[in-house]
């Protein structure tokens, strides 16, 4: 890669030796890129204020040689979401949203499906910084990241037959497959997660809809309790583990008393065969 001038945005920052830092840059047209900023810890001209999480950048960069990362010649800061860094749910969600694209965010991907991702994780934070989130709009999101990074599940039809699941009543969900299965398909399977068809339709319709009205969005606590139950085994099926931030933000949730009690939670984790 030679010298590559782009918009970025900053998803994990690691200080590095005495003066340098590693930062993973999220870019519209490559997906993820580390590259070393030299010297920006002890320069107080070069990378000022420009190198927090957040923050979306223009940057030069200049390709790596053999054996050494890309390294960042130049930082300008284009927007840095400050409300973001003084209230602790929004600051929360958004270092668990970077913290899922820079787990999950190819390097080097399709830059059509790259541009996608750069718009939503934009367009996240932006929507993070205007309003504290509550339950429902946090689920959504991390749905709605999930779609972005090319993991969206199907919610619809039955992901071996593919025939519509219909109904009102309990249907059955395999994480590992993406999506629901039908009566006959659930047969003497294990792993399989309870789910009401009016949740996956509700699940739908937030990604449907346009980022900015999901607060119009509502679900009963029940479903709530099933959403969320089922995009976190999606998040952790595809990221292998809990992510660190995301324990954080749980807590913060538990705290403001906006979880699902622990009654509904449990009821959402049935696991009918047929």
């Amino acid at each position: 890669m030679a010298t590559l001038r782009s918009e970025a945005l900053i998803l994990r920052s690691v200080d590095f030796g005495e003066s340098d830092r590693i930062l993973h840059l999220l870019l519209p047209d490559q997906g993820r890129l580390t590259v070393i900023a030299k010297g920006a810890r002890r320069s107080l001209k070069r990378f000022s204020g420009t190198l927090d999480l957040f923050n979306h950048l223009s940057v030069q960069v200049e390709g790596r040689r053999r054996n050494s990362m890309a390294r960042l010649e130049q930082a300008r800061l284009i927007r840095g979401f400050a409300p973001l860094r003084v209230d602790p749910m929004r600051f929360a969600l958004g270092c668990y949203l970077l913290e899922l694209l820079d787990r999950l965010a190819p390097e080097g991907g399709v830059r059509a499906d790259m541009q996608q991702l750069f718009s939503f994780a934009l367009d996240a934070l932006q929507w993070v910084a205007a309003r504290p989130p509550d339950l429902t709009q946090r689920t959504i999101l991390e749905l709605r990241a999930l779609d972005a990074l090319g993991l969206r599940p199907e919610l619809r039809d039955c992901v071996r037959c593919k025939r519509e699941v219909v109904g009102e009543g309990e249907q059955v969900f395999h994480v590992a497959e993406g999506g629901p299965l039908c009566g006959t398909c659930a047969v003497s399977l294990e792993g399989l997660l309870s789910v009401h068809v009016g949740t996956l339709r509700a699940l739908q319709q937030g990604l449907s809809l346009d980022l900015g009205v999901i607060d119009r969005l509502s679900m009963g606590p029940s479903a709530l309790a099933e959403a969320r139950r089922l995009v976190t085994r999606l998040q952790h099926f595809h990221v292998g583990m809990t992510l660190q931030s995301e324990r954080f933000l749980d807590r913060l949730f538990r705290e403001s008393g906006i979880s699902p009690s622990p009654a509904e939670t449990l009821s959402s984790d049935r696991f009918p065969v047929a």
